[in-house]
């Protein structure tokens, strides 16, 4: 049986010898901040009363569904009810399994939507010019002997509007 050659993407060399120098290339955390500006306030608004809505909205598609699914198995058990008593106490049994299991999803869901109006609240007692957190993203980097490792390590991206206004640390 015959196989095809596929070209492979190179790995990332991790050591590298040069006549000068032996480096090792390394993964860091680079954490993102952003400077806080009217324009972030409202774009932090928008995305967190969106999420709001979404969440709002998976309650009462829930509500419903359970609705749906009780009023089936209800109406299912009546048409059966002549027939065996025993169907009865199963239905019921799966009736209160659904509903619990709808209370449990319906606890997650209100409890993101609690996260998501503290976190409005909190961007309403934001500073402007005040820096905050926005997450993280991963870097590779050489480090050779001889390098503070623990400055290399500590690397922040400063956002104005989504714009790089500073970059701190060793790169």
């Amino acid at each position: 049986m015959l196989t095809q050659d596929r070209p492979t993407q190179p790995e990332p060399e991790l050591w590298h010898q040069s006549s000068t120098n032996n480096q090792l290339l390394l993964n860091r955390p680079i954490t993102i901040k952003a400077i806080v500006t009217p324009l972030w306030k409202d774009e932090a608004r928008q995305q967190l009363q969106s999420q709001d809505d979404q969440l709002s909205e998976q309650l009462t598609q829930l509500d419903t569904q359970v609705q749906q699914m009780v009023g089936e198995l209800s109406q299912h058990t009546i048409q059966i009810v002549g027939a065996d008593n025993s169907s009865v106490a199963e239905t019921q049994s799966q009736i209160r399994s659904i509903q619990v299991q709808a209370e449990q999803r319906k606890n997650e869901l209100l409890e993101q939507k609690t996260q998501v109006l503290q976190q409005l609240e909190q961007i309403e007692t934001l500073e402007l010019g005040e820096e905050v957190e926005q997450g993280q993203v991963d870097s590779y980097f050489y480090i050779k002997q001889g390098d503070h490792l623990i400055r290399k390590m500590q690397v922040e991206v400063l956002l104005r509007d989504g714009v790089i206004e500073e970059i701190r640390g060793e790169l």
